[in-house]
């Protein structure tokens, strides 16, 4: 082995490394495996945790959007990391919803009314009605929360004495 370094993610090892036989270079990119962590499906059904079924419904729902790849990829990331670091062996797939809802509401609107509209199964116009007017209604509150002036401003507390 001629060179190891840590992924850019922190998640593995990236070595550099020669072949003993013909002495050519190559890489290998190493990531620890963890412990298989589980679905729990509307049905009852189990399966294992895939962070690429969760891009894949990302990537539908932002099809034809301004919303870059890389992203999505970070946002599926950001969920495969949290869902293993909580150290469950099974999480609720509604979980795992809510969770690409709420991302995708920060993202783009219209990815995140696609999504909601599927995931949550709506079933008649005027229920996606009812959420596009939720999420305008968040969006306006979040905007009135961002423009307000603090009246007391933020003192940083003073330093203690060991």
């Amino acid at each position: 082995m001629l060179d190891s370094r840590s992924v850019q993610d922190g998640d593995g090892i990236r070595r550099r490394r020669e072949c003993g036989a013909c002495r050519k270079r190559f890489t290998t990119f190493e990531r620890a495996e963890r412990a298989a962590v589980f679905i729990l499906k509307r049905d009852g059904r189990r399966e294992p945790f895939d962070r690429a079924k969760v891009l894949t419904g990302m990537l539908l729902a932002c099809e034809g959007r301004p919303v870059s790849r890389d992203a999505l990829e970070r946002v599926a990331e950001d969920i495969e990391r949290e869902v293993l670091d909580a150290d469950m062996p099974a999480v609720p797939s509604r979980e795992i919803g809510d969770r690409v809802i709420e991302r995708l509401r920060t993202i783009d609107d219209v990815a995140y009314v696609r999504f909601v509209s599927v995931y949550r199964r709506m079933a008649d116009v005027d229920r996606l009605v009812e959420e596009i007017q939720a999420l305008k209604a968040r969006k306006q509150y979040e905007a009135e929360l961002a423009s307000q002036v603090l009246l007391i401003p933020l003192v940083p507390a003073p330093p203690t004495r060991n």
